[in-house]
């Protein structure tokens, strides 16, 4: 079928910044969608019907004149964060064709001089402050866009409280256009509460040396977390890990979640990992909440109960994490149901009583144990000693 959807990219210059395929899309279309900015860039003779984006948002309008000649304007690279690539996930490729223009990044690396695969991007319209953490390291740079004008001063704000307040930050307005501004400080001395709506902001990333350095490899500090000492610790929680070996797109059931340690650092290997914490009890789900947004994984899924009853209906994860409850009827044989086919299995125990359910469960559906017996040097008298902490039973299996 012959592509009848012309996606445009328009930048801040408007319709005399497009080139000729996109201007002959927008005169031979029937009806242009937009947003109703972009629509009032658009000349007075163009005969198209204009139809601003529903409220709230939804593309079901443009897929009902399926067959008909349709323009839908976007800003900059419609595959960008933007409605090209949604719309894409709903049409095949040979009836959608997309028309970029620079993206509002491409325009901002253009303007500072910086090579954008080594900059990251994030995006916080509709996402929350905390989705820049994982961002965050000395040398950083960062392109980050803009929910609107308020967005700099709150970025500028969390940056400080989170030791970063020696950062610069290069908020660009109206990129591409004439009235383009950038406006240039550091973090700790951002001073302007609404900026132009429009809006991108350049971050180079400067940590004080008191504020915490949290890796992306497993084993974050214990301290990095709030919890009431129900906590994988940290070099157990690195061989957990190791064992449930995170991989891009992969999905975790974190049952028993605690303070969600595991789910949170099952997140933080890939950009594109999930987790879904499963916990029963009422502080610690606060507990999840605070530290999935401190450490950056605010996406973080919380289902609030018990296992197995509060499994039911979640999507088949590629692996699950039992850290609490494994002696729960039905926990084990429930996860294991839900699990995909090649999936893994992790489940620790520090109980006689677990230990017990883990070899026996080894012993149906096979599967390797570990011991893991650690000690930590602490003071005796005038002199150290080992002090051995509780020793942790791991078992580790797949699914055929």
């Amino acid at each position: 079928m012959p592509a009848w959807l012309t996606v445009v990219g328009m930048g801040d210059d408007g319709f005399a910044g497009l080139g000729k395929a996109a201007r002959r899309a927008l005169i031979d279309a029937s009806v242009i969608y937009g947003g109703e900015r972009h629509l009032a860039m658009l000349p007075v003779c163009l005969s198209a019907a204009r139809e601003p984006w529903p409220h709230p948002f939804d593309i079901a309008p443009v897929l009902a004149r399926r067959n008909t000649p349709v323009c839908v304007l976007a800003s900059g690279d419609p595959m960008f964060y933007g409605v090209g690539a949604t719309l894409a996930r709903h049409l095949p490729a040979d009836e959608l064709r997309v028309l970029p223009a620079p993206s509002s990044v491409s325009l901002a690396a253009a303007r500072l001089g910086w090579a954008l695969q080594d900059a990251a991007t994030v995006s916080l319209v509709g996402r929350p402050l905390a989705a820049l953490q994982m961002h965050l390291h000395e040398r950083a740079r960062v392109f980050v866009l803009s929910a609107d004008g308020a967005t700099p001063a709150a970025v500028a704000g969390w940056l400080c409280e989170r030791g970063f307040g020696a950062t610069r930050m290069v908020v660009m307005e109206h990129l591409g256009s004439a009235s383009e501004r950038l406006i240039d400080a550091r973090a700790d001395c951002w001073q302007i509460s609404e900026t132009a709506s429009l809006n991108v902001i350049a971050l180079e990333c400067t940590r004080d040396p008191s504020a915490p350095k949290l890796a992306l490899t497993p084993g974050l500090p214990d301290d990095a977390y709030r919890h009431d000492g129900q906590l994988t610790k940290r070099d157990v929680r690195a061989l957990t890990l190791g064992r449930l070996a995170p991989a891009p797109g992969e999905l975790l059931w974190d049952v028993g979640a605690g303070c969600g340690s595991i789910g949170i650092e099952w997140m933080r290997a890939h950009a594109t990992c999930r987790a879904i914490a499963i916990e029963a009890n009422s502080e610690r789900q606060r507990f999840i909440e605070h530290n999935r947004d401190a450490l950056g994984v605010p996406n973080l899924q919380l289902i609030a109960g018990k296992a197995p009853d509060a499994l039911q209906g979640l999507p088949a994860p590629d692996a699950i994490f039992i850290g609490g409850g494994v002696t729960a009827d039905g926990v084990l044989d429930a996860c294991w149901r839900s699990l995909k086919d090649g999936g893994r299995l992790v489940a620790n125990a520090v109980t006689l009583e677990g230990e017990a359910t883990l070899i026996a469960w080894r012993a149906a559906h096979g599967g390797t144990l570990t011991r893991i017996a650690l000690a930590e040097a602490q003071p005796l008298g005038g002199f150290e000693t080992w002090r051995p902490v509780l020793p942790i039973t791991l078992l580790d299996t797949r699914k055929p």
